[in-house]
């Protein structure tokens, strides 16, 4: 007997199954969604749980309390050329990036690029910045502009920029908080 009663629930479970696979087509044919259908619903729902996480990840990697973001604009760029830009927060160097003819010439028409994004204390910090390229008349130049500022508990924005000078004939570098 205890053989007999193994199969039928063995028999029982199969069945069982067997219909929760046939109402569950019935409800997909009824709903007439293809496997092409739901394969892209998924597709959709990993693809926003992604930007959840990347989003949740930043928030744990650079809370708005510490965080800081550095961005460099260029204005024309007539009288300076840059090759590099090294970048220093509370004297630590924390970002260095060297230029292709390209990214100086996406700068110049307008674009800004994100040096750098980390975490600082509460209270007075500095931010210096170099800046390697050649000047007018080809000149060899290289400037540093720092900007202190004391952090809240908003994120920090900050914007070095490169402009020209038209009355000098000279490139001019400034660091800005910008909230």
């Amino acid at each position: 007997m205890p053989g007999i009663a193994k199969l039928n629930l063995v028999f029982g479970r199969i069945l069982f199954v067997s219909l929760i696979g046939v109402l569950g087509m019935q409800t997909s044919w009824a709903n007439s969604t293809t496997p092409d259908q739901e394969m892209e619903d998924v597709k959709k729902a990993l693809v926003k749980l992604k930007r959840d996480l990347v989003i949740l990840e930043e928030d744990l990697l650079f809370p708005a309390s510490s965080q800081v973001s550095v961005f460099l604009s260029m204005d024309m760029g007539e009288f300076f050329e840059l090759d590099a830009v090294t970048l220093k927060v509370n004297g630590k160097e924390v970002a260095h990036h060297l230029y292709t003819k390209k990214q100086v010439k996406a700068l110049g028409r307008g674009g800004v690029q994100k040096l750098y994004v980390g975490n600082v204390k509460q209270g007075d910090n500095s931010v210096t910045a170099f800046f390697t390229g050649s000047g007018p008349n080809g000149r060899d130049f290289r400037r540093a502009t720092t900007v202190d500022f004391e952090k809240g508990f908003e994120p920090t924005f900050i914007e070095l920029a490169i402009t020209d000078d038209t009355g000098d004939y000279q490139p001019d570098f400034s660091a800005d908080v910008v909230n």
